[in-house]
């Protein structure tokens, strides 16, 4: 929800053409995160002026309003730093007002960007009220920027990473934020605190560490956090009686003390003489919209801030934590602006689905080895034999990754024999489940910032249980909070509608269970059929992904048009149908409820006659007698099925049954299988009524509230 799009040059001339479009085609790489407005502020023609622009609707309705504002596009900046934002509405409905980036005055001496809610917003409002503030908006994030303001006009001798230290100190709640003044020209302030923020930076030549230090405030017993910029002009102010040169220099200019010199510099930006170089800095929710400008990225950590300025990129933070790196590493990223690009396909959804075959493969590469029947799991390695000893453990997620969880659970239970729960991350916090020192809590998320599933995870981390985290966003809250994990390796997911994180969170929990169950040769035959399993599963999608026209004309001529649908699935395959009904909810608006097979005598039961359209989950497998039991009381109610079953299945003759075959596969296997044709009916559905299937009304992809 909301994105957030910076971009900083330091000693590198664009115009001003470049800086819109630069900051415009950042929002256009965020918009699958969902939004309702979108708005950006930079640098005007006059000192300490600053042009905003806001409106309301998609970002190309943004780059109209810019391209017909007559402003001057070729004023050339050797220095400049721009903020833009997409808005998904929160306090206050969509409006050019409450859109991003809001104002301090009507100056702009401070604009700001945020992602997240201040849960103390009226407290601040009604504080800076007091002090003669009027506030234009609904929005919690206004208050951000007259504080800043507020606090400025207090103490203007502040330097900018003071200033937005104390503004921050003040927020409660859960944020990303971009902060920028035309008191501190060309600098830009960048926090985070649950919300996430990446930092790309591109250097004209190599950087001479690939780490940024991060620097402390210099601790209680000093009382005084000695600002980056003072430090590095070798400036110290004495605040510490033991440190003075003598009694009668107390706050007076003194010469620099080494101690106080606190990784006050960027070595990673400086170069061979020490003075900073050219450079660009890039800021953004996510990865993927950096990818076309850099590779070279940083993760922000909950309660870092960054400041950029002068070409250089400082970390701060208010506290010394126990358990955090001193270092913030700049790292590579493994993705290619193709990967985010639709390519041949007409929607990012569509595309996605058809990726599946190589992103299980991906998912499974350098774990999974078929030859030798065993899987290696590097990220929890350390703590396998932990988690066997486990008392339970508990599965906690959101939507399409919790019936992820529900796919794999009899896996688990079978090949490990510990007890397994799976829970809804909000009904989890809501029941304030117990949860013990000796559980293993697996956090399982698309994004790894799902607002709710942060939450639990933090709820089981103060209760000491062993968290895993099961995410496809490297560097996202989840992978960083718990203890071990493993990404999916899916590759970027843009639609709001996941499909292949779906497929690849089941294979890489599957992979989890069976090296779990590794230590039991009572179970060594089950573990070899299913690796050989996974092993052919890439090939049966691309069968499966074989049936894409007739499923289409079957949903044309059976599905169109209908009010309500009925998606029937027993064992293993309730997840699946849990899993399908959502994706038709969700893309195509028509109400489809998801009934396990064998609750449908208890009620369900009556809503069955020959017009209720039903889609049946009926392969091969234990309880598939179970299954035929319900499949006959829906014939006999004159019901008419669609049957999605194994290739060739004598129960279901083609001339009396509308069937869609897919290939067999082990038991606990088959869901993977049987949940494509459900994504390519939702996929199609929605198309045949005209929807944007990548962006539906009123979701986003990342849910970072409550």
């Amino acid at each position: 929800m909301c994105g957030i799009f910076g971009y900083i040059n330091y000693l590198v001339e664009k115009d001003r053409k470049f800086i819109l479009d630069t900051l415009v085609n950042g929002l256009s790489r965020l918009e699958y995160r969902g939004y309702d407005s979108a708005g950006l502020a930079v640098d005007g023609d006059k000192r300490n002026e600053v042009f905003a622009f806001k409106e309301v609707g998609k970002v190309a309705k943004l780059r109209e309003l810019i391209d017909n504002s007559g402003v001057d596009m070729t004023k050339v900046f050797d220095s400049h730093a721009g903020i833009a934002h997409t808005r998904w509405a929160t306090h206050g409905p969509p409006s050019r007002k409450n859109c991003h980036p809001h104002k301090s005055d009507p100056k702009w001496e401070f604009a700001v960007v945020h992602n997240g809610i201040i849960t103390n917003y009226k407290e601040l409002r009604t504080l800076l009220e007091g002090k003669g503030f009027k506030f234009e908006t609904d929005t919690d994030t206004e208050c951000i920027a007259k504080l800043a303001k507020f606090l400025y006009d207090s103490h203007p001798d502040l330097d900018f990473t003071t200033l937005a230290k104390t503004v921050i100190k003040e927020l409660q709640g859960a944020f990303g934020l971009l902060l920028k003044s035309v008191h501190y020209p060309q600098e830009v302030i960048a926090a985070r605190k649950g919300s996430p923020l990446v930092i790309g930076v591109k250097t004209a030549k190599k950087m001479k560490v690939d780490f940024v230090d991060v620097e402390y405030s210099q601790g209680e017993e000093s009382g005084y956090a000695l600002s980056a910029e003072r430090a590095s002009h070798n400036v110290a102010v004495k605040k510490n009686a033991a440190n003075m040169l003598s009694p009668s220099a107390r706050g007076m200019l003194a010469p620099p003390d080494k101690s106080l010199l606190h990784r006050s510099q960027s070595r990673a930006f400086l170069s061979d003489d020490g003075m900073p170089q050219p450079a660009e800095f890039f800021l953004s929710s996510d990865a993927s919209a950096l990818v076309e400008h850099t590779k070279k990225v940083l993760y922000l950590e909950d309660d870092d801030i960054a400041h950029i300025h002068d070409g250089q990129l400082n970390i701060h933070r208010l506290n010394k934590d126990d358990g955090t790196s001193n270092v913030r590493a700049i790292q590579t990223i493994e993705l290619e602006l193709q990967e985010i690009m639709k390519g041949k396909f007409d929607h990012f959804m569509q595309k996605e689905i058809f990726e599946q075959p190589e992103s299980v493969v991906n998912t499974m590469r350098g774990r999974l080895d078929v030859a030798n029947k065993t899987v290696t799991l590097g990220g929890l390695k350390q703590y396998i034999s932990t988690i066997r000893r486990c008392r339970r453990i508990i599965f906690i997620a959101c939507g399409t990754s919790f019936h992820s969880c529900m796919a794999v659970r009899g896996a688990f239970e079978e090949l490990t024999e510990i007890p397994i729960a799976v829970e809804l991350a909000s009904d989890f916090l809501d029941r304030t489940a117990p949860v013990f020192r000796d559980d293993t809590c697996v956090f399982v998320s698309q994004s790894g910032e799902t607002a709710d599933s942060l939450m639990a995870l933090r709820y089981c981390l103060e209760r000491g249980a062993l968290t895993v985290g099961i995410v496809n966003v490297v560097g996202s809250s989840i992978s960083m909070l718990t203890h071990c994990g493993v990404h999916i390796n899916a590759g970027p997911e843009i639609g709001v509608a996941s499909t292949k994180a779906y497929t690849s969170q089941f294979v890489a929990m599957l992979m989890f269970a069976l090296s779990l169950g590794e230590d039991r040769a009572s179970k060594q035959k089950r573990r070899e059929e299913l690796i050989e399993g996974l092993g052919k599963v890439s090939e049966q999608f691309r069968e499966i992904l074989k049936l894409n026209e007739p499923i289409k004309q079957m949903c044309a001529k059976f599905l169109q048009n209908q009010k309500s649908l009925l998606l029937l699935g027993r064992g293993s395959q309730y997840s699946t149908a849990l899993e399908g009904a959502l994706k038709i909810k969700e893309i195509s608006y028509l109400h489809c409820e998801a009934v396990m097979s064998g609750e449908l005598k208890h009620g369900v039961l009556a809503l069955v006659d020959e017009n209720l359209p039903i889609v049946m989950i009926l392969t091969r497998d234990e309880i598939f007698k179970k299954s035929l039991n319900a499949y006959q009381q829906v014939i006999a109610r004159g019901g008419r099925p669609i049957v999605i079953c194994n290739t060739g299945d004598p129960e279901f003759p083609p001339e009396k049954v509308e069937r869609i075959e897919v290939p067999q596969t082990a038991d606990l296997l088959q869901g993977l299988l049987n949940v494509i044709p459900l994504q390519l009916m939702a996929y199609w559905l929605a198309v045949a009524e005209g929807l944007n299937v990548d962006f539906p009304r009123n979701l986003a992809k990342s849910v970072t509230v409550e």
